[in-house]
């Protein structure tokens, strides 16, 4: 009897210990499965890398093709619109340098090739205009000084200007030469010798020497508050907000902003005009011979 007890206890007591520790191991292989690639950091395992490879290039095909389109499309719009441009098409290659402008991109190679499109294309108030945006940018610029004068000689107002006096005049075109930022690059190196020679005339010995600095200096201050000025006069020309362009073939002036006020004159594509006041949707204007009047503000367009 003791021994068929046995014997049943045995049958039932022995699957025990092999069920047990199958069931453990299995679990435990389960649960470190995520937590694999941790596990065997100094390890390859060829599964794990071939998935990572596939899903590393497939980020790849999707994010980097992206990347480079963003980077490329302002040189691929540059490209087509100058291969419009020397293949004749030249609205579309206005067109394409406008997409540039509209992604908030200026340059001066920009508003140049933008106004020759444009004067290609018989579009005289838009060349004009954007030869004196390209002009702001760099006013010392021959080319495109002569490429505006060949532009406005064209327009169909000859608006004879008012006389002014020829040092004005001659300081001008000086400081047309260089920019803003040359000009304050300039004063500072003036600034530079004439602090040099300042102390140049207190510490020299002989009386000479001292005439030469005390001189220099002066000369050299002079230059430093010219450069000084120009500079400043060359950054309010570019921040100026007064100087438009008129954009119809032609536009009535009235004598009030309205439009059943009296036209005074007219003018036409491509004439520039200074804005002296501003009211609603009208722009009080003069032009150079000293005409005013009022016109609509959608018809002309701020340099």
């Amino acid at each position: 009897m003791k021994r068929l007890i046995l014997v049943l206890f045995a049958a039932l007591a022995g699957p025990a210990p092999l069920f047990i520790p199958t069931h453990g191991a299995a679990a435990t292989a389960y649960a470190q499965t995520p937590a694999a690639p941790a596990a065997t950091a100094g390890q390859t395992d060829p599964a794990t890398t071939a998935e990572a490879a596939d899903m590393a290039a497939a980020d790849a095909s999707t994010e980097v093709p992206a990347a480079e389109t963003d980077a490329a499309a302002p040189a691929l719009l540059w490209d087509r619109a100058n291969t419009a441009y020397i293949n004749g098409d030249y609205r579309a290659a206005a067109e394409t340098y406008e997409e540039l402008l509209a992604q908030g991109l200026v340059s001066v190679k920009l508003c140049y090739n933008l106004a020759n499109a444009y004067f290609k294309a018989d579009r005289l108030g838009k060349a004009i205009l954007f030869y004196r945006r390209a002009l702001r940018l760099a006013p010392g610029n021959g080319d495109i000084r002569y490429n505006l004068s060949v532009a406005e000689a064209r327009t169909k107002d000859n608006i004879e200007r008012i006389p002014e006096f020829f040092l004005v005049a001659w300081l001008r075109s000086v400081r047309h030469t260089m920019g803003c930022t040359a000009w304050t690059i300039l004063s500072l190196l003036f600034l530079t010798c004439a602090l040099g020679f300042f102390l140049f005339f207190l510490l020299a010995q002989r009386l000479s020497w001292r005439k030469t600095g005390f001189y220099g200096t002066l000369v050299a201050a002079v230059l430093f508050v010219t450069a000084t000025l120009f500079a400043a006069a060359e950054r309010r020309g570019m921040l100026d907000r007064t100087s438009a362009v008129v954009m119809p073939a032609s536009a009535a002036v009235k004598s009030s902003p309205d439009n059943s006020a009296t036209d005074l004159f007219l003018l036409h594509e491509g004439t520039v005009v200074t804005i002296t006041d501003r009211l609603d949707d009208w722009c009080e204007i003069v032009i150079d011979d000293g005409k005013k009047g009022w016109i609509e503000n959608r018809k002309i367009e701020i340099v």
